[in-house]
């Protein structure tokens, strides 16, 4: 009997197991003083902490650069835009431990807005991020510009790469619909999903402060909201109580 044709076929089987199941490698990053400056300057949420807390963020932030991709289509990637790209990612997570974007490799800067076809060039472009699905599953695309402001001074409660790596958290779970299963404690579901219809009834009455992009659907009312938080809770806070303790216990963060 010749048995190499099943020798042949239990190695190819034990290769596409290696490949579906490896870990992928991670390259170890460090910040260096200039990072940890560039960070102070521009990142108000870094700026905010405490000592220990921005050991974690850097920690955190180190973890993330060395092992995501972020990649210039049309543009060139400076270390600030490294940074900020890190930032966004790290903002949202930062009272979650040991945890890290799985479904996540490769972000790619857009040197500004884009259409639905991923094209910046050309026609009519209004996208300023986006989280890949289907055959740019894994990918996330965000404009530099959008990227930049959003951590400018005039930016107001409003910052694309924080809204997108939202999206990425809410994804996590299977479903992008604005309820992140992964990060809600037991029966908390339904509250937050009757204050989301509350508070986006509001929009529609033109009775909140809220960005209206936040009626779109659901999972854009969570990433919009978040922005708020983490841009300005003191205010959020004030304004919408209910809302800001309820993202507090999502993410683990109370930041007024």
């Amino acid at each position: 009997m010749n048995i190499y044709p099943y020798f042949i076929l239990l190695v190819f089987f034990a290769l596409a197991l290696y490949f579906i199941f490896r870990k992928r490698k991670t390259s170890p990053s460090i910040l260096t003083v200039e990072d940890k400056k560039m960070l102070l300057a521009n990142v108000d949420f870094y700026a905010a902490l405490d000592t220990d807390k921005r050991k974690t963020f850097e920690d955190k932030l180190a973890h993330f650069l060395g092992k995501i991709n972020i990649e210039g289509i049309g543009t060139e990637i400076t270390p600030l835009d490294r940074i900020l790209v890190g930032a966004s990612a790290v903002i949202p997570i930062l009272g979650f431990d040991d945890w890290e974007y799985r479904n996540l490799g490769t972000v790619l800067l857009y040197p500004g807005t884009f259409n639905k076809d991923f094209q910046f060039a050309e026609g009519e472009r209004n996208i300023m991020g986006m989280v890949g699905d289907g055959y740019m599953n894994g990918q996330m695309i965000l404009s530099q510009s959008a990227l930049r402001h959003g951590f400018g001074k005039s930016a107001g409660r409003e910052n694309t790469g924080i809204h997108e790596f939202v999206h990425l958290l809410d994804k996590s779970d299977g479903a992008t619909d604005g309820v992140p299963q992964n990060f809600m404690k037991h029966g908390y579901t339904i509250p937050w999903v009757k204050m989301m219809h509350q508070e986006i009834q509001k929009i529609e009455d033109n009775q909140s402060d809220i960005n209206p992009y936040a009626i779109t659907n659901e999972a854009e009312f969570f990433a919009v909201a978040s922005e708020y938080f983490f841009e300005n809770p003191e205010r959020m806070k004030d304004r919408h109580p209910a809302l800001y303790d309820g993202l507090s216990k999502i993410f683990g963060q109370k930041l007024a």
